[in-house]
């Protein structure tokens, strides 16, 4: 039986490059300068990308080029596709930290960021200058599809409960504190779950594959929060309670940072919140890659002194 796919010995590698300098410029005179070709030899990328695909990729409407709806799928792909072709060419038997000047590219929300990633970025800056950090935010669409996305990015910072049949590295463990505005007259010196039932709430995350433990714990003791905003950042939920009735739960190690940025108190929540296991995921053909040890090792490292330790 033939394979169905061609073997990669038969295609022109080269192709890849040019087709995300087009789709990124959608120009061939601008991708022949940022690849500092000429535009006749680029013009001939594109029409042999043009015929392997059996699409115009750049479709032209009035003066300029725009992307074919096929163009549009390919874009993400292509990048990802460069990302670990460089990682491959990047990779050597003997890796020296203090020599290097890889890029890591890890997904986390602001909360892993803020925490154990600007930790991480200050200790490799004494240890490897070269070693340079790509911090992005992750969303649902990216959680949902981490097996796809941790082929073409190093890690994903993500606590436990999420997701499944992926190497992790725990990190450490944080606890449930709730937020609550300096003069909310509404509520004394606790928070009771009458005032959990009855006062407004800002969420992180409000939807069936984006959420947290604790909110969904308040579901489970019947009660229905009042949510009268959503906000996808951790770092910005004190911004959303001062100076209202609001509440909100946010990680024990962003308590000293929302004292500061905003009048709001820190307040212990009345249930029993489960615990957040911050951990590493990471694709498995990092397992013995020596670069990625590494890291694990740095995060790990990074972690001690945040909340507990993990398990």
């Amino acid at each position: 039986m033939s394979d169905p796919q061609p073997p990669l010995s038969r295609l022109d590698l080269n192709l890849l490059v040019s087709l995300d300098a087009l789709l990124t410029e959608r120009s061939v005179t601008r991708a022949a300068e940022r690849l500092h070709l000429s535009q006749p030899a680029l013009s001939a990328s594109l029409a042999r990308l043009r015929t392997h695909f059996n699409d115009p990729i750049l479709a032209r409407t009035g003066n300029t080029y725009e992307l074919t709806p096929l163009a549009s799928r390919l874009a993400e792909h292509t990048a990802a596709a460069l990302d670990a072709a460089r990682r491959v060419f990047e990779s050597s038997a003997e890796w020296d930290p203090s020599q290097s000047t890889r890029d890591f590219a890890i997904y986390g929300s602001d909360y892993s960021v803020a925490t154990t990633g600007r930790r991480v970025a200050a200790l490799a800056a004494e240890r490897a200058p070269g070693v340079r950090f790509r911090f992005m935010m992750h969303n649902p669409q990216i959680v949902e599809d981490a097996v796809n996305r941790l082929r073409s990015a190093d890690a994903l910072l993500m606590p436990h409960g999420f997701l499944t049949d992926l190497p992790f590295t725990d990190l450490w463990n944080d606890r449930w504190v709730v937020l609550a505005s300096e003069g909310n007259d509404a509520i004394a010196d606790e928070v009771t779950l009458e005032d959990v039932a009855r006062l407004p709430w800002v969420f992180t995350y409000q939807s069936r594959s984006a959420f947290t433990s604790a909110t969904r714990q308040i579901q489970q003791l019947g009660i229905e929060p009042r949510v009268e905003a959503v906000v996808e950042s951790f770092l910005l939920l004190p911004m959303f309670v001062a100076g209202t009735d609001r509440l909100a739960l946010i990680q024990a190690s962003l308590a000293d940072y929302a004292r500061d940025a905003a009048g709001v108190r820190v307040l212990e929540p009345p249930f029993d919140a489960t615990p957040i296991h911050n951990a590493m995921w990471w694709h498995p053909v990092h397992r013995r890659d020596p670069e990625h040890e590494w890291l694990r090792g740095l995060f790990v490292e990074a972690s001690a002194g945040l909340g507990e330790p993990a398990a």
